[in-house]
């Protein structure tokens, strides 16, 4: 017989004590459907060695959930939703709901009027939670669901001060890994494509890129920066206006992978060799950067954790409101392939 430990067990100490999340605990002790078989065995054996008592008002409540939550693009530009990041964090997303028992709804919110819709639609009572991605600057959406104390997790950040949940990638220090990591290998000339300058990923990005040079003790050069959208069409034509401008570039870090397969069709089109005459990195690590020629070197995006803290921190604030927001920065990864 297992000793049980003095005071009244809380839900995170059958968490910890199972190996699963809180969550993952509440699902249980409701019945829920989508949890595996060996996964509840777990808990309830947790339960039973810890003596926990259940919170039956707490049940009560959570059986009046719809079960669902709405994952929330807010990009107005439709391009955006053919490039790979999309695809790539739902499925991660999905893949962290799956033991959940909840559904994925997936809404498009680019208007003010349709803010408003479903700002009424999730007060409603027909979410339990919302992850919002592509999130501008300026945007009010995460206020006003903050505002209606509805849970939600963001995808990035708006600004440095952002103070609703959030888990974000270390984009200027991902930035700062492949500038230095240029700079080691010769170049000196280096140039970035960003992404949209109204998105805190790029800003940081270009922050990085910014740091990375002075650092190196080079003069940061604005013409040596074009913005782009993300989109191989912006990486065509940004590096084809850097080119026009420096002739000499020898270095280019662009802030995605699908804007760096632009940039190296531009630059194929203007004769210059990669890496002999131009090393290219990309950013996000896609399954299309094995695929280009050459293969491209690129700050890898820990998509799939990104996905799973997503979830963790939206299902412990459905639980339980937290007092604090909870912020996440995860670390990215140099991936050094051929095109450095």
């Amino acid at each position: 017989m297992v000793k049980r430990r003095p005071g009244t067990p809380t839900l995170e100490e059958v968490a910890a004590h199972a190996g699963v999340g809180r969550g993952t605990v509440s699902r249980v002790i409701n019945n829920a459907a989508g949890v595996k078989e060996s996964t509840r065995r777990a808990v309830q054996q947790a339960i039973e060695e810890l003596g926990y008592v259940p919170n039956l008002a707490a049940r009560s409540l959570a059986g009046r959930r719809a079960d669902a939550v709405a994952l929330v693009l807010t990009e107005p530009d439709w391009r955006q939703f053919a490039e790979p990041f999309f695809s790539e964090i739902v499925r991660s997303l999905g893949d962290a709901l799956v033991d959940t028992g909840m559904q994925l709804l997936l809404t498009l919110v680019r208007s003010e009027d349709e803010r408003q819709r479903f700002l009424e639609y999730a007060r409603g009572g027909r979410v339990d939670g919302i992850l919002l991605i592509s999130v501008h600057a300026g945007d009010r959406l995460p206020d006003m669901l903050a505002e209606a104390r509805l849970p939600t997790v963001l995808l990035g950040r708006r600004s440095g001060d952002e103070y609703v949940s959030y888990v974000d990638a270390d984009n200027a220090g991902g930035a700062r890994s492949a500038v230095s990591h240029l700079l080691e290998r010769g170049r000196r000339t280096i140039a970035t494509i960003t992404g949209p300058l109204d998105m805190y990923a790029a800003q940081s990005r270009l922050r990085g890129y910014q740091d990375a040079l002075a650092l190196a003790g080079l003069k940061v050069t604005r013409s040596l920066v074009a913005e782009g959208d993300f989109t191989e069409e912006s990486g065509r034509r940004a590096m084809a206006e850097l080119l026009e401008r420096h002739p000499d570039i020898d270095g280019v870090l662009a802030a995605s992978d699908t804007t760096a397969v632009g940039a190296l069709h531009t630059l194929r089109a203007a004769g210059r060799r990669v890496p002999e005459d131009v090393a290219v990195i990309g950013f996000d690590d896609f399954p299309l950067a094995q695929s280009t020629q050459p293969r491209l070197t690129t700050v890898r995006q820990p998509l799939e954790e990104i996905g799973r803290a997503m979830v963790r921190l939206l299902m412990e604030e459905m639980e339980e409101p937290a007092v604090a927001w909870r912020h996440v920065i995860l670390r990215t990864e140099l991936v050094v392939r051929e095109s450095s």
